[in-house]
């Protein structure tokens, strides 16, 4: 099993985390707890523009934890107003999110 590996940047208001590995039900706490910090963060951003890029293209595997995860999160930043997507979504998780209709909400 991959581990899973985030790394923030920040950048004229933009927060992206770059997810790699894999995003299962082993690791989806360390997921939510690191985009629920995030959002936080960017909740207290004084920048009206502020949003959060969740950078994919190197995650090797998500299951249905992870999409759970990916909803909770975007449910929260649509609550406070902050802007979130996708980006870098392999083949096989763009198939996945067009399937569960998630498409049209986080990307």
């Amino acid at each position: 099993m991959d581990l899973l590996h985030l790394t923030t940047s920040r950048r004229n208001g933009t927060l992206t985390v770059s997810v790699a590995g894999e995003l299962d039900i082993a690791t989806t706490e360390q997921f939510r707890s690191h985009l629920l910090a995030l959002l936080q963060e960017a909740g207290h951003s004084r920048r009206a523009d502020t949003e959060l890029v969740i950078e994919v293209s190197r995650l090797s595997f998500i299951d249905a934890a992870g999409l759970g995860i990916l909803v909770s999160v975007q449910n929260q930043a649509v609550n406070q107003h902050t802007r979130l997507h996708i980006e870098g979504a392999p083949p096989n998780m763009r198939r996945l999110l067009r399937i569960t209709g998630l498409d049209q909400h986080l990307s």
